[in-house]
């Protein structure tokens, strides 16, 4: 199997994560630079937007995250959501992922006969890109999990860290050293997924 296959197939839904220092700060950078850089897009769009949190400034989202929380979950079941919030803080950091809407109604207005279609192509291309870096972390030795808070934490967040407005959240992702495995997958037969006609 090629080691990109490899990667793939390596790359799970890690819960439990701790604060330990897996690769530098500087190697984080890179990782989501090379695949903002060339991570695919329609109509080579690039709309994806990524900030990365790291020290306190991941500390944060997640602080933010259960304030917002506080708002609508009843206090008497917010045990349980506090436990799932610490568990992501627990991490060395966060990935956000953002598309900008500037972009996605440029090209609506640019190529109207596919106006519709450019939300669902953003959507796709913020996929690919949280595929990317996932898999990439999961390399560098980190574990990640894909979370969506949003559109919850979308304002204090904006204000935050003076983000653009157009910016729209589309996911989060807390990643740190692994400290537990993560739970069995199950895997449907490809017989039902795939087809192949010659």
């Amino acid at each position: 199997m090629s080691n990109f296959l490899e990667a793939i197939k390596n790359r799970r839904s890690y819960y439990g994560i701790s604060k330990e220092q897996v690769v530098s700060d500087e190697k984080i950078q890179k990782i989501v630079n090379e695949a903002v850089l060339h991570t695919p897009s329609a109509f080579n769009s690039q709309s994806t937007r990524v900030v990365v949190l790291l020290g306190e400034n991941h500390d944060k989202v997640w602080a933010i995250t259960a304030d917002e929380l506080k708002k609508i979950v009843p206090a008497e079941n917010f045990a349980s959501t506090e436990e799932k919030i610490n568990s992501f803080k627990a991490g060395y950091g966060t990935v956000l992922f953002f598309e900008d809407q500037e972009v996605v109604e440029g090209l609506q207005k640019q190529f109207g006969a596919y106006a519709d279609n450019f939300p669902i192509w953003s959507a796709h291309t913020s996929a690919m890109h949280q595929l990317v870096i996932w898999t990439a972390l999961e390399e560098a030795g980190f574990g990640a999990s894909l979370q969506h808070y949003n559109p919850l934490i979308d304002e204090a967040v904006q204000v935050k860290w003076d983000l653009p407005g157009t910016w729209k959240l589309v996911a989060q992702m807390p990643f740190g050293k692994p400290t537990a495995e993560p739970g069995q997958k199950e895997y449907k037969p490809l017989e039902e997924r795939v087809k192949v006609f010659k």
